[in-house]
C-alpha cells in the first residue's frame, strides 16, 4: 500500500513539467538574437540560495556583435556586491534549420537555442567555483522580451536534480536603437 507522502511526491513529479517554447510564439515584442544583442548592454541580477534568500547581486556589461556568417559573440563582464569579477564570452553559432547552438568557455558543450515569439529558452552545464572548487551546476535560463530595450531572464540552477539556486535578471540594451 502507497502511503500518502509516496503518492504525493508522485504526482508532485508528474506535475513537474517543462514550459514548451512554443506557446510564446504569438507574443510581441517579437525576439531577434542578432537584433537585441548587439551593441552596448547592461545587466543587473540577484543570485538566490535554495531557500529564497538573497545571497549575491551583480551587474553586468555586455557587448553584442554578430558577423557576415550569422555568428554572435555576447561579451560579458560581472560584478558582483562583493567585488569579485567573472568573464564569459557566448558565441552563437547557426545550426542550420535556423536556429543557433550556443557555447562558452565555462560552458560544458554547446547547446540548442530555442526562441519562439518573444522567448528565448536555453539549457546547459555550468562550471562554477564553489568554495573554492569547481563545481558543475545545470542551469535552466528561460528569457523574454517585454520590450524592445528590455529582457527579464529567470534561471534555475540544479545539482543532481535538485534545485540549488535562482537567478533573476534584467537585460537592457543601450543606445537610441529601438531593436525593431
Amino acid at each position: 500500500m502507497l502511503r500518502i507522502s509516496t503518492l504525493l511526491m508522485i504526482l508532485l513529479l508528474f506535475g513537474c513539467g517543462s514550459v514548451d517554447i512554443s506557446q510564446y510564439q504569438n507574443n510581441k515584442p517579437s525576439l531577434s538574437l542578432p537584433v537585441f544583442f548587439n551593441g552596448p548592454l547592461t545587466a543587473h541580477g540577484i543570485l538566490k540560495n535554495r531557500s529564497g534568500e538573497v545571497i549575491r547581486y551583480f551587474n553586468v556589461t555586455m557587448t553584442g556583435s554578430w558577423d557576415e556568417q550569422g555568428i554572435g559573440t555576447l561579451d560579458e563582464d560581472f560584478i558582483f556586491d562583493d567585488g569579485e569579477k567573472q568573464k564569459r564570452i557566448w558565441t552563437f553559432a547557426p545550426d542550420g534549420k535556423g536556429s543557433y547552438l550556443a557555447s562558452a568557455g565555462d560552458v560544458k558543450e554547446a547547446v540548442p537555442v530555442k526562441t519562439s515569439g518573444n522567448a528565448f529558452f536555453m539549457e546547459y552545464v555550468l562550471n562554477i567555483l564553489y568554495k573554492g572548487k569547481p563545481l558543475e551546476v545545470s542551469i535552466d535560463d528561460k528569457m523574454y522580451l517585454v520590450s524592445d530595450k528590455v529582457i527579464i531572464n529567470e534561471s534555475i540552477m540544479t545539482k543532481f536534480g535538485i534545485d540549488v539556486g535562482y537567478i533573476t535578471l534584467t537585460i537592457i540594451k543601450a543606445g537610441n536603437d529601438t531593436g525593431s
